[in-house]
């Protein structure tokens, strides 16, 4: 019999969300009521097949047939968001529940065939001319807000493909969709043995945090053990995903495999190229020179991998209650504007947060929008630590945002990864503000510090070293299936470029890719974490030099959702993320901190 799994003690009064404000179950006749709804206003979208590209010399007719298309799209979509994001929030916290992991799939299939009625509409908005639209929007001024929203649909214009094939890769989204699936109830299976303790995935992870090497060196090894097992399933997965892209992206006239993802963030190429290039070039003045200090504080010449994250402080650690995170969660929002703190707050006093751990719970942590038609809900493993109060920051960052934007609809809110993660990233920064700020000795710095600078080359080195992973395992999949030793190979050569000569990747380590679930779920995701957190810090220069006037600029650019490039929306702060110097900056403050870091080390 498995060793009962045990928490940290601030875990034991932790929240569980309610989704009443969605569903009661799986049996709520709600649901066949929004499913029903969808399907109307799917219909009723479908009657106007035709009438857009007929009416394309008509500039009025067409401002008038582009107003009530979009509104009709836009309501199936928060009636099929609703339920989707429900099944998506249920099944999350019940990965061991096969009667959840049905529903999920099932509910996925029905809404892909919904929506697939109305897959028309883009196509033919995208048969018209720009100025064809233009003219229309001009003409009926209430179809002018769409104006953000069919920009970005007609970023896809020349990759778009026949109606018929259109359908195809709908109807079969479902199918493909079951890869993600069984990558990630393979994680929430993961039982790693660490001595007579039996672990789920984020205990295990979290524990290679612990203060002492024997622990963390015991979960690496437990984890590892049960990553090699787990390997070939996940190699399958991520194999298969990846010549599904090749096909598609083939089809689409993609010119290389991240092209989708920049389309979809609205991001330039060679902006993307620009920052990975500025934080590679940084490894040797960030990440190799802190592991390097490290390894030197902690009396080693290298560390083992699992102590990249050990704590420097070896005595016992600093935990924090649920409560005491809260608040300074809601204080440091209140430091920058009373609207952001008052925004979180409802999140507290509302069932909208699963913060417990437990077994079934699948790692990670997330703020989910739903629609504009519903709040968002939060999702984490809170487990005590530091970095847990940073997790919960960065979480109700998104939930503010998502907040904010509501007001415009589920269609102008949705906002591009590379802004989205901005709000997130930001409500880190104001809360390690706080934790430096109230920081009483040397030693207590010391540790802040460190901890800061790691959160800060995990989501900018690590991510980016992320992003060269991907991009060379898909590079390499377009030769033939990779084996998970292949893999392996791949990830310990993009992580040792990043990490450095101090860090020492043992035995084991060569299977970590497999709990990335970034890698199945979202292709190429990963370097919007580094994009916006050199974005944040540039944004936190601004705040120093004038708070006052940076709190309503900054409420705009997250109220303005979607309907702002990041190029736009970065211009009243001064900020210009084309310029490879711009990144280089954000990494120079990175390397700031690491100066400050030596001082201390002495």
């Amino acid at each position: 019999m498995n060793a009962p799994i045990k928490t940290p003690k601030p875990t034991q009064a932790l929240p569980e969300w309610r989704l009443d404000d969605l569903y009661v179950g799986r049996d709520d006749p709600r649901i066949e009521t929004d499913l029903a709804r969808a399907t109307d206003l799917n219909n009723q979208l479908v009657a106007l097949e035709g009438q857009f590209v007929a009416s394309r010399a008509d500039a009025k007719a067409l401002g008038t047939l582009i107003d009530q298309g979009i509104h009709l799209y836009e309501g199936a979509a928060n009636a099929l968001y609703g339920v989707g994001a429900y099944a998506t929030l249920a099944a999350s916290v019940a990965r061991n529940d096969p009667r959840w992991a049905k529903f999920e799939g099932d509910l996925r299939a029905r809404a892909s065939q919904i929506a697939a009625e109305s897959l028309f509409f883009t196509l033919e908005l995208n048969e018209l001319e720009d100025a064809e639209i233009e003219a229309a929007l001009k003409a009926v001024p209430a179809a002018a807000r769409w104006r953000p929203w069919l920009r970005r649909v007609r970023l896809s214009r020349p990759h778009e493909l026949s109606h018929d094939l259109e359908r195809l890769l709908i109807d079969r989204g479902p199918a493909v969709a079951n890869w993600g699936r069984l990558y990630d109830e393979t994680l929430a299976r993961l039982a790693p043995k660490v001595g007579r303790e039996t672990l789920t995935l984020p205990q295990a992870l979290n524990r290679l945090s612990d203060p002492q090497p024997a622990r963390r060196k015991a979960a690496a090894k437990g984890l590892a053990a049960a990553l090699e097992e787990a390997a070939p399933s996940q190699a399958l997965a991520l194999n298969t995903l990846a010549f599904e892209k090749q096909v598609e992206d083939r089809w689409r006239r993609y010119d290389y495999p991240a092209q989708s993802r920049h389309l979809a963030n609205e991001v330039d190429g060679d902006a993307v190229a620009a920052l990975e290039a500025a934080v590679v070039e940084s490894y040797p003045a960030t990440a190799h020179r802190y592991y390097a200090l490290k390894a030197r504080l902690m009396g080693r010449k290298h560390l083992d991998y699992w102590d990249r994250n050990a704590p420097i402080d070896t005595g016992a650690q600093r935990s924090y209650g649920w409560d005491e995170a809260r608040g300074m969660v809601l204080d440091s929002f209140q430091a920058l504007a009373p609207k952001f703190s008052t925004v979180a707050q409802t999140f507290f006093t509302q069932p909208w947060i699963d913060a417990r751990p437990r077994p079934g719970k699948q790692s990670g942590a997330y703020s989910h929008s739903v629609s504009a038609e519903h709040h968002p809900f939060v999702f984490l493993n809170f487990m005590g630590e530091r970095r847990d109060v940073l997790t919960l920051a960065h979480e109700l960052g998104h939930a503010v945002h998502q907040t904010l934007c509501r007001p415009l609809g589920t269609l102008l809110a949705d906002t591009p990864l590379t802004l989205a993660e901005t709000a997130s990233i930001f409500g880190e920064g104001l809360v390690f503000e706080r934790l430096l700020a109230e920081a009483k000795t040397k030693e207590e710095r010391l540790t802040l510090l460190a901890g800061r600078i790691e959160d800060g080359l995990n989501t900018v080195v690590r991510q980016i070293a992320f992003h060269r992973f991907e991009s060379r395992f898909h590079d390499a999949r377009q030769h033939g299936e990779l084996a998970p030793e292949e893999i392996g190979g791949l990830w310990l050569e993009v992580m040792g470029e990043s990490l450095g000569p101090a860090i020492r990747l043992n035995a084991g380590f060569e299977n970590y890719w497999a709990y990335v679930s970034h890698f199945v779920h979202s292709p190429f995701y990963v370097y919007a974490y580094a994009f916006g957190d050199l974005l944040v810090r540039g944004l936190m220069e601004a705040r120093r030099a004038d708070p006052k006037g940076f709190a309503p600029l900054y409420e705009d650019l997250l109220a303005a959702g979607g309907t702002r490039t990041y190029v736009e929306a970065l211009k009243p702060f001064g900020l210009n993320p084309r310029d490879k110097a711009f990144w280089a900056a954000g990494c120079s403050q990175l390397e700031r901190l690491v100066d400050e870091f030596d001082e201390l080390v002495g």
